[in-house]
């Protein structure tokens, strides 16, 4: 599937990628709209399907990903309310392993998350994940979403990397396509991002199941 001799930087999403999609889904869908319910005595209902059409409208922009922005529209703290589910974070399997490879094979290892500061901070708090990482890059810094075309021309800008000789891995086909448009020469998806949901069929990019169907291969100790 990966020629990972023609593969310089490798660029990781973070949620649905590394790390199983079931605590964002559970926490937007079920948990967040409970809370806000109970919080400020609405009907559980009613206040699930008014938020489900309050984050479709946002999807895709940095607003939809700004823990931020919701705080202040739904008169929460956002991000302590995540904290009430932390248990549910967790790496997708052989994601560490992956890691561990990619440094073994001396590969550039980049995060680049539309995530925002304060739901990283979380999960790097829960999983470990630094030390296999050369650079953790965060959307919001850069002032547009993965999905945007202005991403990928300021990452260039900041951290300059042949996009030819890059893999890009992440769930979401909006992101890629993008990714794909900006000239990223090597493209995959995950066909199972939340695992307590079904696999994915038809998708447009390649996918796999899990990280030790792509790893690289074990390099050879150099001679004494």
């Amino acid at each position: 599937m990966i020629d990972w001799s023609d593969i310089e930087t490798v660029l990781l999403d973070m949620d649905g990628t590394l790390l199983d999609l079931h605590f964002d889904n559970f926490f937007w869908l079920t948990h967040l709209p409970a809370r806000y319910a109970e919080i400020h005595g609405r009907d559980a209902l009613e206040a699930a399907r008014q938020l489900t059409e309050r984050f479709e409208q946002e999807r895709g922009s940095l607003k939809w990903y700004c823990l931020d922005y919701w705080s202040e529209q739904l008169d929460l703290d956002v991000a302590l309310l995540k904290r009430e589910v932390a248990h549910l974070i967790s790496l997708r399997p052989y994601a560490r392993e992956f890691l561990e490879s990619l440094r073994a094979n001396q590969k550039e290892c980049w995060l680049v998350t539309n995530a925002h500061a304060d739901s990283v901070r979380l999960k790097m708090e829960c999983v470990v994940l630094e030390p296999w990482l050369d650079r953790i890059i965060i959307s919001h810094d850069l002032g547009a979403p993965k999905e945007s075309p202005a991403f990928w021309q300021r990452l260039q800008a900041a951290h300059p990397f042949d996009s030819a000789r890059a893999l890009f891995i992440d769930d979401t086909e909006t992101v890629l396509t993008a990714a794909a448009h900006f000239g990223i020469g090597h493209l995959l998806t995950l066909a199972q991002p939340d695992s307590k949901q079904a696999r994915r069929d038809g998708l447009v990019f390649p996918q796999f199941h899990h990280f030790d169907e792509i790893m690289p291969p074990a390099r050879r100790p150099s001679s004494p």
